[in-house]
């Protein structure tokens, strides 16, 4: 069979992509102190150095970009995007118990949990500080502007990581699709999309954006985002996708594949899935491995990657007609105004209209 073609766009949204992520990383490592305790600053600085696409900072600086701000403006608030998602995955390595991590042993497995631990606050701190400059670099209000908005994605980010924990360590097993997307629109679509959109169009001004289509589309995108990451773990390629193949099933995270599973399985089938779940990664005996390929067996023969892959590209086609209406409404930039440079803006409206196949497109 041969490979799908690419989706439009691809090329240029990966250009895109490495061009706002050298430059939000060179900026990162600027702001990384040189003077570092044992296993501390230094290593805040592997995870945002590792082979990675960068899709949060670019986000930022590309809304900000295609709504007319200044480049220089908006580079500050992407590196306190990335600085706070790779302390989040610092966080998650430990929780989740996780092995790999862009190709590479994560920080819990190469140094242990309590340097970890203090590697992801760290990098909350280095954030942190990131927000306190903006009041230097763009003024009292709009830096009490982004404030805020750090602070509601990162209470709705540690909500939604607590859902999830909960319907593990509860063994909930009648969850609905509803539930899921509740818990996608919490954990991934605040910080991954509506956080950096948000942030990017505060520094361009925004006056006369609808905003709240703007957040739709990064709630559609960021679900649909979710869904292709789980269909990845599943069913990708294990150099691409950078993480331990089939780990969710090993961490017993409730997919919207393993909820197709609970309501299709037969009565006896769900029975055993539910058995497999209630066990801890440390509780299952040698038969685990067995158990686990059961389960893609069954999630196979019951179309559960296939439907989430449909319900995927439902998100994408809805969050594509978002972010076409909100681009197209887009104000007229005034004669003479210091906004992005005209090709970089309209490279950046571009790379927005086709970031949404491209999140399904990845890892295929």
């Amino acid at each position: 069979m041969t490979d799908p073609a690419p989706a439009p766009g691809t090329a240029l949204v990966e250009r895109v992509l490495t061009r706002y992520r050298e430059r939000t990383v060179t900026e990162l490592l600027r702001h990384i102190p040189e003077q570092s305790p044992p296993y501390l600053y230094d290593l805040a600085a592997d995870y945002p150095t590792r082979p990675c696409k960068g899709l949060r900072a670019a986000l930022c600086l590309a809304t900000s970009a295609a709504f007319g701000g200044r480049p220089e403006r908006a580079l500050n608030p992407a590196v306190t995007v990335e600085l706070f998602h790779n302390a989040f995955l610092v966080h998650d390595d430990i929780q989740d118990g996780s092995e790999l991590r862009r190709g590479a042993p994560t920080l819990p497995a190469r140094y242990g949990v309590e340097v970890a631990l203090n590697v992801g606050n760290a990098t909350n701190l280095l954030g942190l500080r990131r927000v306190m400059a903006n009041r230097r670099e763009l003024g009292g209000e709009l830096a009490w502007r982004l404030f805020e908005e750090t602070e509601l994605m990162c209470r709705q980010s540690l909500e939604g990581q607590a859902l999830e924990i909960a319907w593990i360590r509860d063994n909930v097993c009648t969850l609905t699709s509803a539930d899921y997307y509740r818990m996608c629109l919490k954990k991934t679509s605040w910080y991954t999309f509506l956080y950096p959109c948000r942030s990017g169009l505060l520094v361009a001004g925004g006056a006369g954006t609808d905003a709240a289509r703007l957040d739709r589309f990064g709630w559609y995108l960021g679900a649909a985002f979710q869904i292709q990451d789980d269909v990845l773990n599943l069913v990708g390629e294990a150099e691409e996708y950078g993480k331990e193949i089939a780990g969710d099933l090993w961490e017993g995270k409730r997919t919207l594949m393993l909820i197709h599973l609970l309501e299709r399985a037969t009565p006896a089938e769900r029975a055993r899935v539910v058995r497999h779940l209630s066990l801890t990664r440390a509780q299952r005996g040698p038969g685990a491995a067995q158990e686990v390929a059961w389960l893609l067996e069954r999630m196979a023969a019951y179309d559960c990657v296939a439907s989430a892959r449909e319900a995927a590209a439902g998100l994408v086609a809805a969050a594509g007609r978002e972010i076409e209406a909100v681009l197209a409404d887009r104000p007229a930039e005034p004669e003479g105004a210091e906004g992005a440079g005209h090709e970089e803006a309209a490279e950046a409206r571009e790379f927005l209209l086709a970031l949404p196949g491209f999140v399904v497109a990845r890892g295929r």
